[in-house]
């Protein structure tokens, strides 16, 4: 496991999946009610992008953008300690607003937490494990792209996959694509009108397991729980950088 590539998934993908979270729990939502505030990251030689909460929404925009907090991390293991809680950081820009980084932001992250590591208990409640399984699938769709634009081994797939796009998604559910230039992957977080390729679960408790690591990909095509079509060498290679997601994501 790669920590540049580490520090792409978990600003790219983690931090960026407040954007979902303040969509759908409501708990999130009335905690940036009035908020209006842009919090940029900047990781040297790794990631950079901007979260920004108004109008009660959250979005997110790789790069640092206009901003009213700016953290900034001197390496990828400092980027990537703050996000597994060793480290602590301390904003460039901002100090005057550092009560929205201690109280609202790290509420935000501890229910994106609960989300994205639910206690088995919590997975018993239908409405809870949709949101966390939808949760799931944005960030492992925006680490597929991470992994096969940064870590060795993925970029050596995606060194493979031809000019298109694949579509990720669940029957009567989310989708999302994952779009091929020039052996460079970019994960768009809606549903494609067309696709070079595809890969669908029959149900949100297939790609649960499968995002869980309890059943195999292939043996859940044999039996008609996951479909694919289109150009199948594009979804054969997704496939293999999807295995590296379990790595990093473990």
């Amino acid at each position: 496991m790669d920590s540049k590539t580490l520090a792409y998934i978990n600003l790219h993908g983690i931090l960026a999946n407040l954007v979902w979270l303040c969509q759908m729990d409501d708990e999130a939502k009335k905690l940036i009610e009035g908020v209006d505030i842009a919090l940029a990251i900047e990781v040297k030689d790794g990631p950079s992008g901007t979260l920004t909460f108004r109008d009660g929404k959250c979005t997110y925009a790789e790069g640092v953008g206009k901003c009213d907090i700016k953290l900034p991390f001197s390496s990828c293991d400092k980027f990537n300690g703050m996000i597994n809680g060793t480290v602590t950081p301390f904003p460039s820009k901002g100090l005057l607003k550092i009560g929205f980084l201690l109280k609202t932001f790290t509420k935000l992250t501890d229910i994106l937490e609960s989300y994205l590591r639910p206690a088995p208990e919590k997975l018993e409640d239908p409405v809870f494990f949709k949101k966390s399984t939808e949760l799931m699938f944005h960030l492992i769709a925006s680490a597929v792209s991470q992994i096969g634009n940064h870590d060795r081994i993925g970029k050596h797939s995606a060194s493979y996959i031809v000019d298109g796009n694949v579509k990720l998604g669940i029957e009567n559910g989310i989708a999302m694509q994952i779009v091929a230039k020039d052996s460079h992957l970019t994960t768009l977080h809606t549903c494609p009108e067309d696709c070079t390729a595809y890969m669908m679960f029959e149900n949100i408790n297939t790609a649960r397991d499968l995002f869980d690591g309890k059943v195999n990909a292939v043996v859940c095509v044999g039996l008609g729980q996951v479909r694919i079509g289109g150009m199948i060498s594009m979804v054969d290679n997704i496939n293999r950088i999807l295995d590296r997601v379990a790595v990093y994501l473990a």
